[in-house]
């Protein structure tokens, strides 16, 4: 990844982002990328290095034993497990995952910034968190790139409402993007959105546990798990647990918070899908300030932050708006990627 942001920021800086050869190199580079990283993803061994990833695989593995397990919730996914342990190694399985983890990404950022679909596509895969629920996060991961497929449906709605109930149906946390998703669309102002993102950090503050509380005793999700990371501390003493207020993973978000506020009220961008798409994000990032002492917080962080790709890119790929714009893309890639990374060493 940080040779492929070194390619882009190097070539960014050779040439103009509106030629051929420009479209050339994002179609070289997309396809490379896309292929490595299904490949690395699905291929990685079964391991405890992928949290998750061996409880999942114990589970594929006592069914292909014979056992017939009772399924309680996230029942597609659970249903589709099932299946494929009854015609399927592991191995496959968790190839395919991959595939409909990473898939919807590409198809995404195909269909809304046409050739220039790799710099959205960069933007996705170097996420921070993007690799942890490709492997270990695995459920949550699946259902956030379906609804990602949803919205690529956005003017066709059946399609769309179908593909969100699927991403219900394999993990029930995305009842919250698909409320923003709702919300957004009866409150079409993007002001809205912003206060009620910057209100839910005194909130947060002032609050403190309450909120962990109030949203667990309402039965979030009617998830135990979820639960007890919102109430019990590192329950499962896993050693990534970090519970506080996460003033790190509040500046990871606000990237995607300032990206809207510039495009929409500066750059005068009136794009109703953006804006829309802006809302999704304000409010469910908002729902994980309130929660932000969760054990775990990551997790309800994330049920935003897989939209952050596009709420960055998008209007830089379908907009003219700056002199240098290419230049400004490889800047922002570098930005983007980089926190990543130092969030990685950080450990």
């Amino acid at each position: 990844m940080m040779v492929l942001m070194l390619i882009t920021l190097f070539h960014s800086y050779q040439s103009d982002l509106f030629t051929v050869n420009t479209k050339n190199f994002a179609k070289i580079l997309g396809l490379f990328s896309l292929f490595l990283i299904t490949f690395y993803l699905g291929t990685r061994p079964v391991s405890y290095q992928f949290g998750d990833m061996l409880t999942y695989s114990k589970f594929y593995n006592r069914i292909v034993a014979g056992e017939t397990p009772i399924v309680t919730k996230d029942f597609l996914f659970n249903y589709f497990l099932i299946f494929c342990a009854h015609i399927i190694g592991e191995r496959i399985f968790f190839f395919i995952c991959a595939v409909i983890y990473i898939i919807p990404c590409y198809v995404f950022s195909k269909k809304y910034c046409g050739s220039y679909w790799y710099f959205v596509f960069f933007i996705f895969i170097g996420s921070y968190m993007f690799w942890p629920f490709g492997t270990n996060g695995i459920r949550n991961g699946l259902g956030t790139s379906i609804f990602i497929l949803a919205l690529c449906f956005y003017n066709r709605k059946v399609v769309m409402y179908i593909l969100m109930a699927v991403s219900f149906g394999v993990h029930s946390s995305l009842i919250i993007p698909i409320a923003a998703f709702f919300v957004a669309g009866v409150y079409k102002n993007p002001k809205v959105y912003l206060y009620i993102w910057a209100a839910a950090i005194p909130l947060s503050l002032v609050g403190g546990g309450f909120w962990e509380t109030l949203f667990a005793s309402i039965g979030f999700g009617s998830d135990s798990r979820a639960v007890d990371y919102l109430t019990k501390g590192n329950a499962y003493h896993d050693h990534f647990a970090y519970t506080g207020f996460r003033w790190d993973f509040l500046f990871y978000s606000s990237f995607a918070v300032f990206a809207g506020w510039y495009f929409i009220f500066k750059k005068n961008i009136t794009d109703k899908f953006y804006i829309h798409l802006w809302g999704i994000y304000m409010i469910a990032n908002a729902f994980w300030i309130l929660v932000i002492r969760a054990n775990f917080s990551n997790r309800f962080a994330y049920l935003s932050w897989f939209l952050m790709a596009p709420i960055i890119a998008y209007p830089l790929l379908r907009y003219k708006m700056f002199p240098n714009q290419y230049r400004i893309i490889g800047i922002v890639l570098v930005v983007y990627y980089m926190f990543t990374y130092f969030m990685y060493l950080k450990g």
